[in-house]
């Protein structure tokens, strides 16, 4: 998600990261898809209003413990536009020492340009760039820029959603790259939903192999504008090399 996390473990955990905290409550209501898991969703904020998120997420590869913690902006600028930044704090844990710094700042527009209520479909993109502020060796030191596209089918309870995009991942040793995952989410009353997904994340750097993860998440609103977004699972394709296991928590507020 090795003594050190190499470049492409720390890109492939940060555009991990950022799809899952894109967006979690919207309003009064608990939005039931996208966070916690890797696969986003095509839902923007609720225009005019407001969602940050404190996340924290650790990944366990081969020979150290890797994650980041911080906090996410994201706002609903007009009708179906949502503008998010990402400012993180990085950290890796290796052979008894621990190193932390400053990750690299995420920005990025989520556009809606197809919803159509009577069938419950919608889809979105969502351009994100990477800008090259990490310190203490953490990132590339290059731009990098990740293009998605999400779609989303809704009914009743439940909701199917899913897509990916294309990485630009400049810097040295480092190659573009392909992600993408599907999501399958159910309401559990009003104050909760479950759900598992299943995502991928081809090569993106020379000599090293994809990766494939197996989620399982929930959401939960303990009231008022707060809700607990939690998200677990293993590697299962090659997870030797892009982790064992991810763990992902963070707390909501929407307002």
């Amino acid at each position: 998600m090795v003594e050190v996390r190499s470049d492409r473990c720390r890109f492939v955990a940060r555009t991990a990261r950022a799809a899952l905290i894109v967006s979690a409550a919207a309003s009064a209501n608990i939005v039931f898809a996208g966070p916690p898991y890797i696969t986003d969703d095509p839902e923007p904020t609720e225009t005019g209003h407001w969602e940050t998120y404190a996340f924290g997420g650790v990944t366990k590869t081969a020979g150290s413990f890797d994650g980041s913690t911080g906090f996410d902006l994201n706002y609903g600028a007009v009708p179906d536009i949502q503008l998010t930044a990402t400012l993180p704090i990085e950290f890796t844990r290796s052979s008894g020492a621990t190193r932390t710094g400053a990750g690299n700042l995420e920005v990025g527009v989520k556009y809606r340009f197809y919803q159509n209520a009577a069938t419950g479909v919608s889809v979105a993109i969502f351009p994100r760039v990477f800008l090259p502020t990490a310190s203490h060796g953490f990132g590339s030191g290059r731009t990098a820029l990740l293009l998605p596209v999400w779609g989303q089918k809704t009914a009743g309870d439940w909701s199917l959603f899913g897509g990916g995009g294309y990485a630009i991942n400049p810097g040295s040793g480092n190659r573009n790259f392909w992600q993408g995952g599907v999501a399958v989410t159910r309401a559990v009353g009003e104050r909760a939903s479950f759900g598992a997904e299943i995502a991928h994340n081809s090569s993106d750097a020379v000599g090293a192999r994809s990766y494939t993860a197996l989620n399982f998440g929930g959401i939960y609103r303990i009231g008022g504008p707060f809700a607990i977004l939690a998200s677990a699972g293993p590697g299962i394709g090659h997870s030797r090399d892009g982790g064992k296991y991810n763990l992902y928590v963070a707390l909501a507020t929407a307002f």
